[in-house]
């Protein structure tokens, strides 16, 4: 949404049930009204009646911003997602409240000192939902699994000679091996879930399938080693316009895949990862870089040197990074990742995402 001069300036903070609404003069900062407002489209368009045009709201992305934000966009001229982070850093206040947060909020809006959070396209926060849905139902699978081996463990049960234990062999074995009370009932009960969770990502991964076949970008980041369609789709979603990030470096920020850094006069320390930004991302490329470990070329080499001076964590996230960059140039020139054979002897990482490598 394009930035406007406000006449009113409304800042939200926002809870589950009810929000507290100030709204300010743009130009003298009085309060023109402050009330506590329930969380439906009604409350929202009486509180916004009579105030003067245009107006400006801003809120902080709680739980339900979502929902929040789809109500006002219809009533209000401009809705800025401030970043909480960063608004904290610039208005702390040593009371807080709901009254008080929101009075914080109208008047940085009044000022444009709002550090504003990215507002994703709505079919992509919905393609969100759906990636992390499978997300959670892969994890929920393996913490089934992981409970049926803690009863067997706890019995003391020896495993059979099958390549997977929930494969057809492996769960026929599960169901006759002889348990206890109650872990026989429990297994089993375990084993019913497990069945539902498999059906239920086998449905959300073919639906996934079937929207990365429709998008271009797939192909182009889909020779990465590791990515299929679901990865490939998470990424682009968790991106989302790859023109918002003005260089690779800003993208590696988002994902929280960078350094933290600590300078004082002369000394500067990087540190720890700042795992700010989006979790998905960074897990997704984390897992990706796995597959680099034992492979030949630029960036398995790259891998292996990190991983022998720090260890495979350090090597993992280092080669995570490097992949972002080259992802980030791909979908940027809308160009396919092509990785340059390793030479005889390897100074560095090289990649080039559709011939244009960095050196």
């Amino acid at each position: 949404m394009e930035a406007i001069r406000p006449q009113t300036v409304i800042g939200m903070d926002s809870g589950k049930k009810y929000s507290w609404g100030n709204a300010v003069n743009a130009e003298t900062g009085e309060v023109l009204k402050e009330r506590k407002l329930t969380n439906d489209p009604e409350s929202f368009q009486a509180f916004a009646e009579g105030l003067p045009r245009p107006i400006r709201l801003v809120m902080e992305p709680t739980g339900n911003w979502a929902y929040l934000y789809e109500c006002w966009e219809e009533l209000v001229e401009e809705v800025q997602l401030a970043h909480p982070l960063k608004t904290r850093a610039i208005a702390s206040a040593r009371i807080k409240t709901d009254r008080i947060d929101a009075k914080i909020l109208a008047d940085l809006g009044r000022a444009d000192l709002v550090p504003q959070a990215y507002i994703s396209p709505r079919e992509v926060r919905d393609l969100r939902e759906q990636l992390r849905h499978r997300a959670f139902l892969v994890a929920l699978q393996t913490k089934l699994k992981n409970r049926i081996h803690s009863a067997l463990e706890k019995l003391g049960i020896s495993l059979p000679e099958v390549s997977d234990l929930f494969g057809k062999a492996g769960k026929a074995w599960l169901k006759e091996v002889p348990l206890r009370e109650p872990f026989r009932s429990l297994v089993d009960q375990d084993l019913r879930v497990l069945e539902t969770v498999a059906q239920e990502i086998k449905h959300a991964t073919q639906e996934i399938e079937a929207l990365a076949k429709e998008d271009p970008r797939v192909e182009w980041i889909h020779p990465i080693r590791g990515i299929g369609p679901y990865s490939a789709m998470l990424i682009l979603a968790e991106i989302g316009e790859i023109d918002r990030f003005p260089d690779p470096k800003k993208l590696v920020s988002f994902a929280g895949l960078c350094p933290s850094t600590h300078q004082s006069g002369s000394v500067c320390y990087h540190g720890r990862l700042t795992k700010q930004g989006s979790k998905w991302l960074r897990w997704i490329l984390v897992e990706t870089a796995q597959h680099y470990a034992m492979v030949p070329g630029r960036l398995g080499n790259f891998y292996r040197r990190i991983a022998h001076r720090k260890g495979s964590k350090v090597a993992r996230v280092a080669l995570a990074r490097e992949l972002l960059v080259a992802i980030y140039h791909c979908l940027k020139k809308g160009i396919v990742f092509q990785e340059y054979p390793a030479p005889e002897r390897v100074h560095r990482s090289r990649y080039a995402p559709g011939g244009t490598g960095r050196s």
